[in-house]
């Protein structure tokens, strides 16, 4: 990183500490006191990109478009990326820009060479009712913490949750979608399963009520076709396409709109699973994978104690497998300070202070950036213009850089959704399509517990031997015990049933990690 000297301006001064030695994203140019410097550029390093970062600002200040700008540079360099679009806003990655007099002007501004350029991009669904490739979590990985914030359960109700869950595993009964679940509770809540409610602790069955009218109403809103198999491989999020280039692959919210907030959770399911899919990678030039969170504050809104000290576990430790984590949100304050203080990239576009909450987000937003000599950052804050922000970042010393309000760059993709017909014609042509295009109902814990005992069948009757036949030979005691007990016991029904249900279960490690996740053999 070059030293600032005295006989440069301020501007250059500013982008004298984003001058590094490795590759970076390329964000923009620094302004200081209206006027934009294009030979003063603002700048992140791509081995820095999984120390993290925070993209916060109102709505219609052009945070989409940072968004856009950073995926479509990483996707670039080979880096892998997960966004969420959660206002189906991003479909354009997959598209080259088209020019006009505004993207022009800019890149003229910012010193900027604009030429447009598309980016593989899979589209995927949150469930089967998306226009994208139907991704699923069954629900023993999705473990009880996650399914928790989805349920909108609180504490009592999530450790009652967390129980049930234990219970199901001690006996190897795969939770796979809704109907498991609500089966195994209405088994410990019925007269047979009573004893075994005592036994996981003195569930209440008025606790396990609330918890069954939570499904229902998961259900009952068509929450329940995310849940059940197959279920997404992590490394098919990790993918470089012929050319070298990172794919990235946009979630879509599809008809969940009614609960936005399980989308997030989602997402973090995913996260967590890639935690477990990934092997230690200690310091690398370049990230493996970066995770973007776009409408962030849905992941923390309502959310206990449990689930944020889970997330702040995650970030922390998902660094050193190669992964960055990027929050969107409207304020900094919308997220936790335990997750706000791992993240090391600032990108704040401008904020509105029209009540006395607004202005304490303000002053708390101000605090969390370094002292500054060339801005008064509460006037700047507010007055920040669509596509300006203010930025610090690590450099490649881990140290932040200078605060600089930077014009960011026009995305080289298109900045407008090419349509549901498009993206439904993509996604049909994927191989992810191939794979989780159709939903898989195989055995599990509905179809163990409701199972009846099958009556022995009767066996056939023996037709009458023709005349002059010969005598059929009468078996030794030895030829009749041949079949054996352990062929009859093999050959029940209900015995077949046992074993394809262990069979499934062995293929599944019954321990739990972050958020109380089922972790997979891989």
């Amino acid at each position: 990183m070059t030293e600032p000297t005295q006989t440069q301006t301020p501007a250059q001064q500013i982008a004298a500490g984003y001058r590094f030695e490795g590759p970076a994203l390329e964000l923009g140019a620094v302004g200081v006191d209206g006027v934009i410097d294009p030979g003063a550029q603002v700048r992140i390093p791509l081995a820095m990109m999984n120390r993290h970062g925070l993209v916060a600002g109102a709505t219609g200040t052009g945070k989409t478009k940072t968004l856009q700008v950073i995926a479509e540079q990483l996707s670039a360099a080979g880096v892998p990326v997960v966004l969420a679009d959660v206002k189906g806003d991003l479909s354009g990655l997959s598209a080259p820009g088209v020019a006009g007099d505004k993207i022009a002007k800019r890149a003229a501004e910012i010193g900027d060479t604009w030429a447009p350029a598309s980016r593989p991009c899979e589209f995927v669904s949150l469930g089967t009712e998306g226009i994208g490739v139907p991704i699923r979590a069954t629900i023993t990985s999705f473990g009880p913490i996650l399914l928790s914030k989805v349920l909108g359960l609180n504490a009592t109700q999530e450790s009652t949750l967390g129980l049930i869950f234990h219970w199901a595993d001690g006996r190897g009964l795969a939770l796979l979608d809704l109907k498991d679940l609500r089966e195994v509770i209405a088994h410990l809540t019925s007269d047979e399963g009573k004893a075994d409610l005592k036994g996981i602790g003195g569930v209440s069955s008025a606790t396990a009520g609330v918890i069954l009218r939570a499904l229902s109403n998961l259900e009952a809103e068509g929450g329940d076709t995310f849940f059940g198999e197959p279920e997404i491989e992590p490394g098919d999020l990790i993918r470089i396409d012929p050319s070298g280039a990172g794919i990235i692959t946009l979630f879509e919210l599809g008809k969940q709109a009614a609960r936005p907030a399980l989308f997030s959770t989602f997402l973090m399911w995913i996260l967590a699973d890639l935690f477990e899919f990934l092997p230690e990678a200690g310091d690398i030039d370049k990230p493996k994978l970066v995770f973007i969170f776009d409408e962030a504050h849905l992941l923390f809104t309502d959310s206990s104690k449990a689930f944020v000290e889970q997330v702040e576990q995650t970030v922390k430790l998902i660094r050193s497998k190669g992964v960055g984590v990027f929050f969107c949100s409207q304020l900094p304050t919308d997220i936790p300070n335990e997750v706000l203080s791992q993240l090391g990239a600032r990108i704040q576009h401008a904020l509105r202070a029209f009540t006395p909450d607004d202005q304490k987000a303000l002053s708390k937003t101000v605090k969390t950036y370094p002292t500054s000599t060339a801005y008064d950052l509460e006037k700047v804050l507010t007055s920040l213009g669509i596509g300006e922000a203010v930025v610090t970042v690590l450099s490649e010393r881990g140290a932040p850089t200078p605060v600089a309000w930077t014009v960011i760059r026009p995305p080289r993709s298109l900045m407008d959704t090419i349509g549901e017909e498009a993206i439904t014609a993509a996604a049909l042509l994927s191989p992810l399509h191939q794979k989780y295009g159709a939903s898989i109902d195989r055995e599990s814990a509905y179809e163990i517990l409701t199972a009846k005992v099958v009556a022995p069948e009767s066996p056939p009757t023996q037709a009458a031997p023709a005349p002059n036949a010969p005598t059929p030979k009468t078996p030794t005691p030895k030829e009749k015990d041949e079949p054996g007990v352990v062929s009859e016991v093999l050959g029940n029904a209900a015995v077949k049933s046992f074993l394809r249900s262990a069979a499934s279960a062995a293929g599944r490690e019954i321990t739990r990690s972050l958020f109380g996740a089922g972790k997979r053999r891989r």
